[in-house]
């Protein structure tokens, strides 16, 4: 089991760089991932890290940086939105429904990565992280098609598989079950809360806090459920 801090990425006590897969995990999830791999390899998809672990500082910069409008919001058709024409309420769903809320992020719990197809890659391209790169005739549907007839085997599921009205479809997005959804269930308003109130700079937290139960509902809890056994592989 995790610890508050851990679960909410303000301590890395639980997660070690895998130099094999070039990223920071858990060590179960870690290998259970080699595993998944190594499976794909075999299949022609090379299984590719984009991100692995991410600490509270890491998600709070992101989170800062779209609240100020430094970096780019999407509405919920992936069309570019103007920071301006939103109210605070509006812009913190318009964020979470791509970019987690720090302190929830299931990437801090060492769990959760972002992966890609290296092998599908063209020269010279950079991936986006969109929807259609997995989609049918995208440039990684050959790896989704694969995750989907795959991934449950070694322990994995995408929680952002559909849209469910809260966090957008990320099917780039695993996550190792039996470590994820015993953190999911540790993860209360109770220990989320103190994380909020206590960081350094976190834009519009008043709001964020005084919404919280409304969005821990809808953008923490409101995911695919984990595949069962969970006992892994």
């Amino acid at each position: 089991m995790l610890n508050a801090l851990e679960l909410t990425g303000r301590a890395d006590t639980h997660v070690r760089r895998d130099e094999t897969l070039g990223a920071v995990l858990h060590a179960q999830a870690a290998a259970a991932l080699a595993t998944l791999r190594a499976a794909a390899a075999e299949a022609g998809v090379s299984l590719y890290v984009i991100s692995g672990f991410r600490d509270f500082e890491h998600q709070c910069s992101i989170w800062n940086a779209k609240f100020r409008g430094e970096r780019p919001l999407y509405d919920r058709e992936g069309e570019l939105i103007e920071r301006l024409t939103l109210s605070e309420s509006q812009l913190i769903e318009s964020i979470l429904a791509w970019s987690a809320l720090p302190g929830a992020s299931r990437h801090h719990w060492g769990s959760d990565c972002d992966v890609i197809d290296a092998a599908a890659l063209p020269r010279d391209y950079r991936p986006q992280l969109h929807p259609s790169e997995f989609a049918p005739g995208g440039v990684f549907s050959r790896l989704s098609g694969w995750l989907d007839s795959n991934a449950a085997r070694f322990g994995f599921y995408r929680p952002y598989a559909t849209d469910r009205g809260g966090v957008m479809p990320e099917p780039w997005h695993l996550s190792y079950a039996p470590l994820a959804a015993r953190a999911l269930a540790s993860l209360t308003l109770e220990t989320l809360r103190p994380a909020l109130s206590e960081a350094r700079v976190l834009e519009g937290r008043n709001r964020v806090l005084e919404a919280l139960p409304g969005l821990y509902e809808r953008f923490v809890l409101n995911v695919e459920a984990a595949p069962v056994p969970l006992s892994g592989v």
